[in-house]
This record gives structure tokens, C-alpha cells and sequence, in this order.
């Protein structure tokens, strides 16, 4: 399988699974990333995702080039809007929060694939760059505009611009992941914030995770009046039974930890 599903309780682990080839991107492996994330999207009993690539060396390398020099049809991969050839649209389609466990390189359409994740947790091994004004090809599975947004345009230009990598350290202080891990305890610390948000409600996780999406892609001040509608709406439908037992449990828990 080029890609595969392990359950650890209400988690999915899915892993891009080409380490021979850096996890590149190919054809076949779009299709079957589609599949995988059709799959833990309906499968109710499933609550959090943690995707992350095979082997040591590579998130993903992105599109496969071998591939694309062969057939340069498969170009119109990086303008597909369909989950089966584009894959930040198979990630982005999931209800379910998807974390990316970034474990190696991450690189071009493989950086794309990492920011269509919900949160991001890098090894000390991660690095990211943009080439695709090496190769010659526009991105079009949203990087040009979710990394400005992210780190600062000023920041998106030099990386974009020069094709150079970016460390985990300063991924982590740019904002663009959430933390650094020591590479053994990658998948570990990635499946523990998983289950953390598993435990959660999942209508309330979903519902939480649309309000923050559909406000990111609106200017701030159509943001906060959407965010009024949605939470008049719902906060409506809420008892005074359901706040005190969801008080309860949340003091039973405790604060968690980050």
C-alpha cells in the first residue's frame, strides 16, 4: 500500500508510505492518499488523524518528477481541484482535525501537503523549502498564499523566492510549527496531542475547526460577525445541564498539557 491506516484507539495514523522515493507524490499515491482520508472521514469511530511520511528521511518530496518528466500531463496535477489528483484538497476535506507529524524533508507540493494540515509538529530532522521557482512549475495547491499569511510575506518571499531550506528551530520560532520534538518522539508526542483532541466532543471539535477555517479565509472584521452568527446559532441550542457536565469534566481533567 502506498498508503497506509494504523489505529491507535480513536486516532489514525496515516503515513505516506514510498520511503524509497522520499514519499513522492505520484499519481498512484494521490489516489490512494484520497482514499485513506475518505476513509478516516467516515469512519465514525475515528476522532483525530495524525499524518506523516515513511522512513527517516522525507515528509514528502512532493510532486514526483521522474513522473512529471515522463508525461508532462501530470502537470495538471498541480492545478486539480478534484481529491483524487490533488492532495492538500484530500486533507482539507477531512472533518476530522489532521495533524502533520513532519519527520523529514518537506519540500515544494510536500510543503503544500504539510500546511493543509490543522497543526504541525516538526522532528529536529524536518526542514521545508519551496522550489518551485526552481523547477519551473507555479504552485497551485495553495502555497503562494498560505505561507504569507503564516510566517509574514516578507518571510514566504525568501524562502519561495531562493528555493533554500528551512530548519525546524526556525520553522518553530516563524510560527509555522507548532513545536520541535526529538525525532524518536515524533510520532509519539503527535498521537498524544491527537488523542488529547479526541477526548474532545466531535461535533464540537468539528464544528470549532469549520468556525476557524471559514473565518481564516474572511477579512477579520467579516471573521468576527461570522463567528457571532455561527456561535449565536449553536450557543442557542446549548442547556444549563450540558454547561455543568461539561464543567465537571473539564475540571476533572485538568489543564492538559501543551
Amino acid at each position: 500500500m502506498l498508503v497506509t491506516i494504523e489505529r491507535d484507539g480513536a486516532v489514525a495514523v496515516v503515513t505516506l508510505n514510498r520511503p524509497e522515493a522520499m514519499n513522492a507524490l505520484s499519481r498512484a499515491l494521490r489516489s490512494d492518499l484520497a482514499r485513506a482520508m475518505r476513509e478516516v472521514n467516515d469512519d465514525d469511530t475515528i476522532r483525530a488523524v495524525v499524518l506523516t511520511g515513511a522512513g527517516t528521511r522525507a515528509f514528502t518530496a512532493g510532486l514526483d518528477l521522474k513522473e512529471l518528466g515522463e508525461d508532462t500531463s501530470n502537470l495538471g496535477a498541480a492545478n486539480a481541484e478534484g481529491a483524487e489528483e490533488n492532495p492538500v484538497k484530500a486533507i482539507e476535506q477531512c472533518r476530522k482535525p489532521v495533524i502533520g507529524a513532519i519527520n523529514g524533508v518537506a519540500i515544494t507540493g510536500g510543503f503544500e501537503v504539510a500546511l493543509a494540515c490543522d497543526i504541525l509538529i516538526a522532528s529536529e530532522n524536518a526542514r521545508f523549502a519551496d522550489t518551485h521557482a526552481r523547477v519551473g512549475i507555479m504552485p497551485g495547491w495553495g502555497l503562494s498564499q498560505k505561507l504569507s499569511r503564516m510566517i509574514g510575506i516578507s518571510r514566504a518571499k525568501e524562502l519561495s523566492l531562493s528555493g533554500n531550506f528551512l530548519d525546524a528551530a526556525t520553522a518553530c520560532a516563524w510560527g509555522l510549527v507548532n513545536r520541535v520534538v526529538p525525532a524518536d518522539d515524533l510520532l509519539a508526542v503527535a498521537i498524544k496531542l491527537a488523542q488529547d483532541i479526541a477526548s474532545a466532543d466531535p461535533g464540537m471539535v468539528g464544528a470549532y475547526k469549520r468556525l476557524i477555517d471559514e473565518g481564516y479565509a474572511l477579512p477579520f472584521g467579516a471573521a468576527l460577525a461570522h463567528e457571532h452568527a455561527v456561535s449565536s446559532a449553536a450557543n442557542g441550542q446549548v442547556s444549563a445541564e450540558e454547561v455543568e457536565a461539561n464543567r465537571r469534566a473539564v475540571m476533572e481533567r485538568g489543564r492538559g498539557q501543551a
